[in-house]
């Protein structure tokens, strides 16, 4: 770690970058936004935690990777030589992560929650989908999508093939098309219905998702707050814990 580690005191959360959608004019403008980002908060940062859906697809073959995002991923691998230490959730658009981003920038990949303590805070990660009630057909895909079956089938697929195809099919999403989630009340947010059951057995004081698309920041009982990240299409929202509290921010305005 580099010799100004004692003043890397602060931990930085963000989610849902959604690289490579719509097109390539606006996913670079979007690269280069995140990439002042981590270039302000390198001077500080002791952990970064990238939490699902950083790129909308993501396949990792034996030889070969999606093209594009090399100035994000120098950015982090500058980071790293910093001894910033980065950690990567699987989210529902690239969740096919192996073992490229460990070695090349030495992230630790989570596939699905992560429980943390901080300065005596308890942290509950996830990238927030699958969870709570309902959405029993997207549970059953997201089983299959990860299964070693389905991967060693898709790695057959020539990667022109393969990755033109799944880059087609995110043109159709709600991220690249512009669409903002609608707010529900709290009886409805299934994140927060799941951190609530969460809570009656186990406490935490920070549960972190993204997925949502809408950052939120919600009082629980007992002092615990549901906090979700947003994304950088609409709200470019991130958040910060200074070792005290959890602050959620909005990067150039």
């Amino acid at each position: 770690m580099s010799g100004d580690s004692a003043m890397r005191n602060k931990i930085y959360f963000a989610s849902d970058f959604h690289l490579g959608v719509p097109n390539y004019q606006k996913s670079r403008e979007r690269e280069d936004r995140i990439v002042r980002w981590l270039d302000h908060i390198k001077q500080d940062a002791a952990e970064l935690y990238l939490m699902g859906d950083v790129f909308d697809f993501w396949f990792e073959y034996r030889t070969a990777v999606p093209r594009g995002f090399v100035r994000f991923l120098g950015k982090l691998a500058e980071l790293s030589d910093l001894g910033v230490h980065i950690t990567f959730f699987k989210g529902n658009h690239d969740m096919w992560m192996f073992g490229y981003l460990k070695e090349e920038i030495g992230a630790t990949i989570i596939s699905d929650e992560l429980i943390i303590e901080r300065n005596g805070k308890r942290f509950f990660l996830h990238h927030g989908d699958g969870l709570g009630p309902g959405d029993r057909k997207y549970k059953f895909l997201k089983r299959f999508f990860r299964s070693n079956f389905c991967q060693w089938l898709f790695a057959r697929i020539h990667p022109n093939l393969g990755i033109g195809i799944a880059l087609r099919w995110s043109q159709h999403s709600r991220i690249a098309n512009g669409k903002k989630e609608q707010r529900k009340v709290d009886e409805q947010e299934w994140l927060i219905v799941y951190t609530k059951e969460v809570l009656t057995h186990t406490y935490y004081d920070y549960l972190i998702f993204g997925h949502r698309h809408l950052p939120l920041d919600v009082k629980l009982s007992g002092g615990s707050r549901y906090i979700n990240l947003g994304e950088w299409m609409n709200f470019n929202s991130y958040a910060v814990f200074d070792g005290e509290t959890v602050h959620l921010m909005e990067w150039e305005g």
